[in-house]
Formats: C-alpha cells, structure tokens, sequence
C-alpha cells in the first residue's frame, strides 16, 4: 500500500515511516523540516520537501502518488508557545490540514490518520477518557480539536475514513532535544550534556504520564490498515502519572549527572494531565516501556549525538506574559 506520513522528518513521524516500511508499504514523506530533520527518515521513504499550508503542493504530491492512506503527524506542537503565536498555530495546524482533508477526499483515501493530542481535553477531572467533551484551554489544542472535528464532517459529508490518535508527553530516540519550548525531557537531558542546571517552570509538582515512542509509533502505523477502527478516537501512551521532579530525578538517574535545577516562575498550564487507555487496550493490548527503561535508551542515544542548538522562535505576534526565560533567549537570537 502506498501511504503518506506528514511531518516524517520529526520524532514520532520517522519512526511511524519506519514501522510501514517495514511492514512492506511504499511510503513517502512530506516535511518542511522547520523541526525534523533528513537525516531521520528511513532511505527507502520518498522524500517531499514542502509544507502542508501550501495547498498547490499539497495537491500535486496527491496527484502524482495516488495514496491509498496518510497519516498526519505535521504540526507545530509547542503547546505553551501556542498562546503567543495564534495565526501562525492555526495556520499551521488548521489550515494546513484541512489541505490534506482536502486532497484525501479528492484522491478517495481509504484511512486518514491524524495525531492529535491530549491537549484537546483542557483541564477536566483526569484521568481523561475519549467519551469526555473537550474542552481545550490553549490555541494548540483548539487547533487539533479543530481538526478532529473537520474530519467528522468530512467523513458525514464526503465518506472520507479516518482514525484519530491523542497521544501525550512522548519522548525517546530521536527527539529534537535542542527545542526550548517543547519536550522537557529532551530539553533537560540537552541542558545536562551542557553543563547547565535543569529547569522547572513552577514549584515542579505538575503531573504527567510520559510515554515512550515504541508505546505510540507502532499502533499509530498498525490501525489504518483495521477498518474495525475507522471513526474511532484513542488516547495513546503510558498510563502512570508522574510529578516534574520525580521525573528529573529519574533523568538525571539516566544521564549519570546531577547539574541541579533551576526554578522559573510558573507558565500558564494544565496542572494535571494525563489519560486512561483501555479503550485502546482492547485492540492493542500490551505493557508500557518502563518509564526509567526508556529515559536510559534515549539517554544512550543523546549522549552518543550530543547536545543541540535549535535556534528561540522570534517570529512572536504577542508578547505579554511570555515567560522571562523564553523572553531572554528570543532577544538573543535577535542579537
């Protein structure tokens, strides 16, 4: 089957490229690389470079692949950014969406795929199960309800299939470590292998349940080939919630360093986040990747590829109320 994975250049789409390649699918991948890079993507994937909200792109991969799936993993995920950077969250997550719902209902795919996130759910009583109302309290997670709705009404309307997946807080192999707003995880083990402390927006005593890539790539690979899950909407990921600093703790475990950590003033977040998975477990059933053996994979793999760079987003449209840190390393990106 010939199938298209958007954003196949970043963390969880190059390893969704690689559980189809080796399932035996032709795949091609269409990314800006504006947060993936080459050097992810499996050398039997096709490689489009381009973006999503360009929709005369869009439509000529379409028109010369002839997909007979695709699945969505392109987006700009920095949720706590997202307040600061509204038209260019919606343009990206929304608007360059709805351009491949577009061209998938031209070309009669069979399954679209979308990641979508747990941030959909705001800060309802946790932990959050699929029959919950949404109710988002950011742009980003406006942006993929957003989403998740259009591909209802374009399965009402136009029969277009599709499979929605909320994953959450998932790191691992191949993570974008060098991303400031994103990936604490990642984040914290870049600060480490540069010496610095580790730091903690608020007194630390968030909760999240953090999942390991193996726990979500596969199953988002596997379900478009399952009619029995078209229409269906998962959460996806580990099910144990742990507290910011017990999770520093184990990284800092995992890295065999201690640089200490840093207290910033508390960002504007959901204080408790994190899902239940049965619904999921009765089409996948399995044991989660345990969260220190994974934080000790993806430790050997940064230590091996070192710390990052990836330059602050200075392209902000607001500026009231972004966090002092963030505020910093804007100005000197511009400097």
């Amino acid at each position: 089957m010939r199938a298209l994975v958007t954003g196949g250049g970043g963390f969880i789409g190059s390893h969704v490229v690689d559980h189809l390649i080796a399932a035996g699918h032709e795949v091609a991948v269409l990314d800006d690389f504006s947060g993936g890079f080459v050097e992810n993507i499996n050398q039997k994937a096709r490689i489009y470079s381009g973006t999503i909200t360009n929709g005369k792109v869009v439509d000529q991969i379409f028109d010369n692949c002839q997909f007979d799936y695709v699945f969505h993993l392109a987006a700009y995920a920095a949720e706590g950014l997202s307040h600061f950077i509204r038209h260019f969250n919606y343009t990206n997550n929304v608007l360059g969406s709805v351009n491949l719902i577009n061209a998938s209902i031209r070309c009669e795919v069979k399954c679209f795929v979308f990641t979508s996130s747990i941030a959909v759910y705001g800060s309802g009583q946790t932990p959050f199960t699929e029959d919950m109302t949404p109710a988002p309290e950011d742009p980003y997670g406006i942006a993929k309800y957003a989403v998740e709705m259009d591909l209802a009404a374009a399965n009402r309307q136009f029969g277009l299939p599709y499979i929605i997946f909320r994953p959450h807080n998932v790191y691992g192999e191949r993570q974008n470590i060098g991303d400031p707003y994103r990936n604490v995880i990642g984040i914290w083990m870049n600060q480490i292998m540069q010496g610095q402390p580790c730091t903690v927006f608020g007194d630390g005593y968030q909760t999240r349940a953090f999942t390991h890539i193996d726990d979500v790539a596969p199953i988002i690979a596997k379900s478009a080939f399952d009619p029995g899950l078209y229409g269906e909407t998962f959460n996806v990921g580990a099910s144990t919630p742990y507290t910011v600093n017990a999770l520093l703790e184990l990284v800092q475990v995992a890295m065999d360093a201690d640089t200490g950590v840093k207290h910033l003033p508390p960002r504007n977040e959901v204080v408790h986040a994190f899902s239940s998975h049965e619904k999921l477990s009765e089409w996948f059933p399995g044991k989660n990747v345990e969260l220190i053996t994974g934080l000790t994979r993806m430790a050997e793999w940064a230590k091996k590829h070192g710390a990052r760079t990836s330059k602050p987003f200075t392209k902000l449209e607001l500026e009231k109320g972004l966090p002092p840190s963030w505020s910093k390393a804007r100005e000197h990106a511009l400097c």
